[in-house]
């Protein structure tokens, strides 16, 4: 048996009046899921544990079947390790966004006019972050380059529970009510309104904005933490396991969990991202590459969640659908495999809000090996709701999918 997840980050959503009042599911064309709903078990989960924050590390370490109220500590240890760098336990690592903030006006009263910096290129962030290694590390705070506008600072010998917002919490809004508190809050402080002095003029920015493109002229510090001990997903679950991810938080989980890192080329973690080489990659990793289970995480529709973006949004659950959904069917198909395939969000990003919820999220369980059907005629957050289904740990869905026998 088989057994494959179907992440679409932030897929769930609200009610969109543009949208003729329904969520991107509702509106979204999906034939592929709207075949497999009636013969699977749809519901609802609660992947975010009340005394933690929506994020999607927490969201993500439930549905790949860890407790995050064990296990979490943090956001950025996750990145770090994906990204290769060798934490001691006393280190303590920050998310270091790049971000577009306002011009005009002192620091502390500059609008967040983007978390990304308008999706900068990896080659244009790396040299940025190298800039700023240069003018910043000291033995004691080390900066690391990473993809697009995520990177990584590392504290040696450092302290948690500080007060950090995700800069993707406060789009289009001004910062000074959510700079940094906390013991080592003026040294993180100082390096964000410093990085604003020296990166507003690089020339990396200024070809940006020549180019009509947002500039990234500040770093943003968040997502603390030390580096957890998962336990090993196949000694757990009896599974050898697999990720696919363009995100490095979903990657470093994974790699904690002692899971094989499956890489795909041309994955970008936006809409524009490669959904086909996604699918094939996993479709090889279980039916050819020895893997008995392949968590298959997409970041475009979260993305696209944080801008507001609907239609993209919607795009991208069509392609999560009409390529993903579908390749995993025809290939197993042609295999001759029996499989599950678990479809959910980590959470939902309503683009209304433009951030993330601690909603529970619909999900779907399908198997070719019989019918699980249980009432649902669409894969929709609605649907979802009236089957009365309802798993209170998020965690524990994965232990419905690989019941499936």
């Amino acid at each position: 048996m088989k057994y494959v997840v179907v992440l679409g980050d932030g897929m769930a959503d609200g009610k969109i009046a543009a949208l003729g009042g329904k969520t991107c599911l509702e509106a979204a064309r999906t034939p592929y899921l709207d075949k497999l709903a009636p013969l699977s078990e749809v519901g609802l989960a609660k992947t975010v544990p009340p005394e933690l924050k929506p994020g999607s590390d927490v969201a993500n370490m439930s549905v790949m079947g860890f407790n995050p109220k064990n296990f979490y500590t943090g956001r950025s240890p996750l990145e770090a390790v994906s990204m290769g760098i060798e934490l001691a336990p006393t280190d303590v690592t920050l998310r270091c966004n790049l971000v577009t903030l306002s011009d005009d006006e002192p620091y502390e009263k500059k609008i967040m006019t983007d978390y990304s910096a308008g999706e900068i290129t990896t080659a244009e962030a790396e040299e940025l972050i190298s800039f700023l290694k240069e003018k910043f590390d000291d033995g004691k705070y080390t900066f690391y380059p990473g993809i697009s506008y995520r990177h990584c600072l590392v504290v040696k010998n450092g302290k948690t529970g500080h007060i950090l917002t995700p800069p993707h919490d406060i789009s289009d809004k001004c910062i000074g009510d959510w700079l940094p508190k906390g013991e080592n809050a003026p040294a993180y402080f100082g390096f964000m309104k410093k990085s604003y002095e020296l990166l507003k003029n690089h020339p990396v920015n200024l070809k940006r904005i020549s180019e009509g493109k947002l500039p990234a002229n500040s770093i943003w510090l968040w997502g603390e933490g030390t580096k957890p001990a998962l336990g090993n997903f196949e000694k757990l679950r009896g599974l050898k396991g697999g990720v696919i991810s363009a995100v490095d938080l979903v990657k470093g989980i994974g790699i904690l969990a002692g899971m094989k890192l499956i890489e795909v080329k041309g994955i970008t973690g936006d809409y524009n991202t490669d959904f086909a080489a996604k699918a094939e990659a996993a479709a090889n990793a279980l039916t050819d590459g020895g893997l008995d289970y392949v968590y298959i995480h997409m970041e475009a529709p979260d993305e696209c969640g944080h801008h507001g973006d609907y239609a993209h949004k919607v795009y991208s659950i069509e392609q999560i659908d009409s390529v993903v959904v579908k390749t995993l069917l025809d290939r197993f198909e042609k295999a001759g495999e029996d499989f599950a395939m678990l479809v959910c969000p980590d959470h939902p990003t309503p683009c209304n809000i433009k951030t993330h919820t601690s909603d529970a999220v619909p999900y779907l369980i399908y198997s070719n090996v019989g019918n699980l059907g249980n009432g649902a005629k669409r894969y929709t957050e609605s649907e979802a709701l009236k089957t009365g289904e309802y798993i209170p740990e998020g965690y524990r869905l994965i232990e419905k999918l690989i019941s499936v026998k």
